[in-house]
């Protein structure tokens, strides 16, 4: 018996050793496509397909997140077109360091007003609350003690911070080791004036060897794209998918998509190889057997360049149909080459020909019937005035109706006199429509800055505003307004550089139509010059690549003065197709003839209840 009892607890010593052996075992060494797959939950309500995650259902992300947890591997670029999972692909790496590989990690986000967003909307509701496994890792930031913010999360053996790249502050404390890169291009050339916001977060990593730097972005221009220069110094992988008919391994290219008769439900793509059309099905079946092919020797930097042709959520009638309602226009069509192609965008040149300008001008004797509204853009000199009347059609086709010059002092009433009269010009259409000017907007920024206050302060009732420009790509063409000056005027900010580009893309078109600007025949040869005046040229800036417009002529009063008009056009923020729509609705309804009784009486109507004046912005309405 005693035996017996010896075997049966040694027996059970054993066991118990086993399990102990197996509690001390350090976790098996996952990838970060592998802990998605044994952990990761999507949450309805931040994404389409809620549930467990699984990665083949977009292959194409395995080789990205992957590489972020190849120890070979030290940095990660991410070249890819909008809508193809790169946001989910960056929540799976940070749960897989929270849950698995635990360490101090730093998100850049454009702004910190993004970060915010990024942190409550896909981090705390779409990863942290939506998957088991980080439930409880990461406290409430609600809580008193957790000792977390919106912005700052602790959790076992490690951090996550998210900072906004124009924050030089956020930039410049603790070190990290994985750097997490999001929309690059998008950044800021420098964080305040400390630099480049992306070399700032390298900085920080420099303590730890097992360091990862992640760049993931949309591109944007040709030349100064970030994350376009980050893949050229990677080895450049692509993804090569089978075709099923034929074997032949192929990149998807947009000139292979092919559709009839202007009819984008009809889209399919070819093969490179046999000639056999795709339908999405097959297209969808090649991508989940693909592979990521190296086009360069590796060095350290794994570079991954994707489109959204590759996308399974996408049709590609729906990119077809984007395409073709985008590609009469150059700035439409750029948004759509970066964000669906997933390209850098390549001016057709760095000018302008005014002599092509002054081939287009056209006799008015009324105002062109597609004019729906007319605009007007005011630049102060010391010893004039200059103003542009611009007309605004549907898809914002435009026409220079008129410019005219004021000369006087800008100090002295008389010469605002003058632009009253101008101001209260009305114009008649072909049509037989009457158009005052819904709005102006005026120059601010010269030797004349009080006396352009009190003019706006007086009209805003006209729709008069005051206006300055502000260098910097991104900024919207007509800002929010500040009070901030003696006057206490309403002071919008013009991005003149957004502005710029916009018109300078809407005068190579060729074709008229949507973006088309047309020219009336009484604007002389100095209005063209001027209006050419300037070229973008490529500056470094604190070692970063920067577009700038630089002046080719001395003089650039109408170029300016079409900045203000399409400022002023963004102020009131029209919907110029809408009242087109109304306008020939109006027109095409038949007149009804009342046919009224002689001997019946009169009908008494209330009197009718008029609606109180709306604000500016759509008063005109």
């Amino acid at each position: 018996m005693t035996q017996k009892f010896q075997r049966r607890g040694l027996a059970n010593l054993k066991t118990h050793l086993k399990e102990a052996m197996r509690a001390l075992q350090p976790p098996k060494r996952l990838s970060v496509s592998q802990w998605a797959d044994l952990q990761r939950r999507l949450d309805s309500q931040t994404s389409a397909e809620a549930g467990i995650w699984r990665t083949s259902r977009a292959e194409y992300q395995r080789g990205i997140m992957d590489a972020c947890s190849d120890p070979k591997v030290k940095e990660v670029v991410v070249m890819a077109g909008a809508q193809l999972g790169k946001s989910e692909a960056l929540l799976n790496i940070i749960g897989f360091h929270i849950d698995h590989d635990p360490c101090p990690i730093l998100m850049l986000q454009p702004t910190e007003s993004m970060a915010q967003s990024f942190s409550k909307d896909r981090i705390a509701n779409g990863l942290l609350r939506a998957t088991p496994c980080l439930q409880g890792k990461v406290k409430d930031p609600r809580a008193r003690d957790s000792g977390n913010t919106t912005l700052h999360k602790i959790f076992p053996a490690g951090s996550l911070s998210l900072v906004g790249a124009n924050s030089p502050a956020g930039l410049a404390s603790r070190p990290i080791r994985i750097l997490l890169a999001d929309e690059v291009d998008r950044f800021p050339a420098s964080a305040g004036s400390e630099g480049d916001p992306v070399n700032l977060g390298k900085k920080r990593t420099s303590t730890f060897w097992n360091r990862k730097i992640i760049m993931v972005s949309t591109p944007t221009i040709k030349g100064v794209s970030r994350i376009e220069d980050a893949y050229e110094g990677s080895d450049q992988r692509e993804y090569f998918i089978p075709c099923k008919h034929c074997d032949h391994e192929q990149t998807l290219k947009w000139a292979s998509v092919r559709w009839t008769d202007q009819d984008p439900d009809t889209a399919q793509y070819l093969c490179d190889e046999c000639g056999v059309l795709w339908s999405d099905a097959d297209r969808r079946w090649s991508i989940r057997n693909g592979r990521w092919v190296a086009q360069e020797d590796f060095k350290g930097i794994a570079g991954f360049k994707i489109s959204g042709l590759y996308s399974p959520w996408t049709p590609l009638a729906d990119g077809v149909r984007e395409f073709l309602a985008v590609k009469k226009n150059p700035e439409q069509l750029k948004v759509w080459t970066n964000t669906y192609l997933g390209e850098v965008w390549e001016d057709a040149g760095e000018s302008v020909s005014e002599l092509n300008l002054m081939e287009r001008k056209e006799h008015f004797d009324k105002v062109p019937e597609g004019v729906i509204l007319i605009v007007a853009g005011v630049d102060v000199q010391d010893d004039r005035l200059e103003m542009t009347f611009m007309g605004i059609g549907k898809d914002e086709e435009s026409w220079v109706i008129d410019h005219q010059i004021m000369y006087g002092d800008p100090s002295t009433p008389q010469l605002w006199s003058a632009l009253d009269s101008q101001i209260s010009r009305t114009f008649e259409t072909e049509d037989g429509r009457e158009l005052a000017i819904r709005a102006t907007a005026i120059d601010s920024g010269g030797h004349f800055t009080n006396t352009v206050y009190q003019y706006a302060n007086k009209n805003f009732g006209r729709r008069v505003f005051a206006v300055k420009g502000v260098g910097g790509e991104g900024r919207p063409i007509a800002g929010k307004p500040s009070r901030n000056n003696t006057v206490r005027c309403r002071l919008f900010p013009v991005g003149v550089d957004t502005a710029k580009d916009m018109i300078f893309a809407r005068l190579r078109i060729q074709e008229e139509g949507a973006g088309f600007v047309h020219f009336s025949d009484i604007l002389n040869d100095e209005y063209f010059r001027q209006l050419t005046a300037e070229k973008i040229v490529t500056r470094f800036v604190r070692g970063y690549k920067k577009r700038v417009f630089q002046k080719i002529r001395p003089r650039n009063e109408s170029l300016d003065c079409m900045v203000y008009s399409w400022c002023a056009y963004s102020i009131i923020n029209a919907n110029v197709n809408s009242i087109a729509a109304r306008i020939q609705a109006k027109s095409e309804k038949p007149e009804l003839v009342e046919e009224v009784e002689p001997d019946l009486a009169p009908v008494q109507r209330r009197p009718v209840q008029r609606r109180p004046r709306q604000n500016y912005t759509n008063a005109w309405r």
